[in-house]
């Protein structure tokens, strides 16, 4: 038996983000299996403190701003 498909329609911006979110060994598919996996950001309530929080976002930051700017280089090329 073949594998069974379905149809999901996502805005441009859902689909983008999916896109920079998916790995380049993997499809769509295991990528939303993966990310559908992972435990929600909300599990770790009151385990970090103010200051570890702020650090935290602005490292994710600085590395969404390498990573963008990684990105538009190589479309650039």
């Amino acid at each position: 038996m073949g594998t069974d498909y379905k149809s999901v329609r996502l805005t441009t911006e859902a689909y983008e983000t999916l896109e920079r979110r998916k790995r380049d060994d993997e499809t769509f598919s295991e990528a939303v299996e993966r990310l559908a996996a992972e435990r929600p950001i909300s599990d770790l309530a009151g385990v970090f403190s103010t200051e570890d929080v702020e650090s935290i976002r602005e490292a994710r930051q600085e590395a969404y701003e390498d990573y963008t700017s990684r990105q538009a280089e190589r479309f650039e090329e």
